[in-house]
């Protein structure tokens, strides 16, 4: 078991953080600095479903819903080299999740100005929904408003159906992560589930998202992504369980069905599950993060 956990685990760890060999990248061991306990606790909803593996569904989630908004994606086409090196745009994503998750507050707000520093210069145009050129700037508060919610909703929708319960239920999360869009420039962000909901359907019903063959084009991106040999086993069913988790209005818009054979639904989420719960173990059951956190807490006194 061991002499297959351990390759697992450096190739996860060089996956999700851009270290390598493995090892602890020092981004994280410094969320044990800090003057007070950041914005999130331990035991809030916010570390629950961050931490928890169900965000590795909601990540593929995340990327496809983003997709559809074609100011996002200009953005990224644009101004990112995600198909020369994609595993780097998602390890600088999620260090700004962890560090925004479990860092002091001053490390959290300097991160999330960072990103904003950034971005600065993703500006250009883009076609809208109606065919009318429109402009784009990454640190359009309208947006950022986007990229929040269809995070904050992909991450809520995988961890409901793979992760625990959430303390104070799904509004608790959304309401408590809203802070994190805030501090990249979010103007009033949702605050309950349902609110979320009605944001999402407002810029869906509005014509504001767009289907056509350059999200054609990054939804097979991000259905063969280059992942490494091991990796690539298990991630043709977490791709089908990010398209499972999906709204069906959006899955039509991506081009996408639910896996089957025939009219047959394929054990997706029984897979999946399995799959997190093999991660899980590779990767032990705190984090690096989490445990840089609960030592900066300890030495605060915070508990």
């Amino acid at each position: 078991m061991r002499s297959i956990i351990e390759p697992s685990k450096r190739i996860l760890v060089e996956t999700f953080s851009g270290s390598k060999g493995g090892k602890t990248p020092q981004w994280q061991l410094d969320l044990e600095q800090g003057h007070d306990g950041g914005y999130f606790a331990p035991g809030s909803s916010v570390w629950i479903v961050n931490g928890d593996m169900a965000p590795i569904v909601g990540g593929i989630r995340a990327l496809l819903m983003q997709a559809l908004h074609p100011g996002a994606l200009a953005g990224v086409r644009d101004h990112s080299n995600y198909k020369e090196d994609p595993l780097k745009r998602l390890a600088n994503t999620i260090r700004w999740i962890f560090t925004v998750t479990y860092g002091s507050t001053e490390t959290a707000t300097q991160a999330s100005n960072y990103v904003r520093r950034l971005h600065e210069s993703v500006v250009g145009t883009y076609m809208d929904g109606h065919g009318v050129e429109q402009s784009y700037a990454a640190n359009d508060p309208e947006l950022a408003k986007w990229i929040h919610i269809a995070f904050t909703d992909a991450f809520l929708a995988a961890h409901k159906t793979w992760g625990r319960p959430i303390p104070g239920g799904p509004d608790a999360y959304v309401r408590e992560w809203a802070r994190a869009g805030e501090l990249m420039g979010v103007v009033d962000p949702p605050r309950s589930e349902a609110e979320m909901a009605t944001q999402l359907e407002a810029w869906r019903a509005g014509g504001f998202l767009r289907s056509d063959e350059a999200v054609a084009e990054t939804v097979h991106f991000i259905r063969h992504p280059p992942l490494h040999p091991l990796l690539k086993i298990g991630y043709p069913v977490l791709f089908a369980a990010a398209v499972s988790s999906l709204e069906p209005q959006y899955r039509t818009m991506l081009g996408l069905r639910e896996a089957r054979i025939g009219p047959v639904r394929l054990p997706v989420r029984a897979a999946t599950r399995m799959i997190l719960k093999m991660v899980h173990l590779s990767l032990g059951k705190v984090g690096a993060s989490e445990t840089s956190a609960l030592a900066r807490r300890k030495r605060l006194g915070l508990g």
